[in-house]
């Protein structure tokens, strides 16, 4: 259910900030417990040898661990590289194939010269340059895609999209 935000959100006025004040106001108040602390995006895979081969062997992640309901039953595992976190699940609910990942890191150049120098044959990504800072895109077996991007100067890596 939408909350009624009154007749100035309804006729999409104003109202002098008011509304507006009042949210923050409201959110730091009766939230201010509430800390996001990261987003684990969940990708969706087919195949458990492919997808160690793509996010260890290639991208260099790491088994944090993995689950399964019991043997034979489809796996659900984090992979992680530093700050990056990733769950990665054949369950058919968890996620949705062909999914973009968007992330924001330092050393996109280094990544791409690491990535470069390994024997993977699926993949072969360059990099993209823009007034907002340098991506490596990369897809993954199961078609989902992975969006490392660097701002530039100035940039804000946040808004930027590189469709490698």
């Amino acid at each position: 259910m939408v909350a009624d935000r009154g007749p100035a959100a309804a006729s999409g006025t104003d109202a002098g900030d008011a509304g507006s004040a009042r949210d923050a106001g409201s959110a730091q108040g009766a939230a201010g417990n509430v800390v996001f602390r990261r987003a684990v995006p969940v990708l969706r895979i087919f195949d458990v040898a492919k997808a160690h081969e793509f996010y260890v062997d290639y991208l260099g992640c790491t088994v944090d661990w993995e689950h399964r309901y019991e043997p034979g039953m489809p796996l659900y595992t984090q992979v992680s590289r530093g700050n990056l976190v990733l769950h990665l699940s054949e369950h058919h609910g968890d996620a949705t194939p062909g999914s973009t990942l968007h992330t924001e890191l330092t050393g996109v150049r280094e990544l791409h010269a690491e990535l470069a120098a390994k024997d993977y044959p699926y993949l072969r990504p360059g990099l993209e340059h823009d007034e907002i800072g340098t991506c490596l895109t990369l897809l993954d077996p199961f078609g989902n895609r992975l969006r490392f991007n660097e701002p530039g100067p100035g940039g804000d890596a946040s808004s930027a999209r590189c469709d490698g």
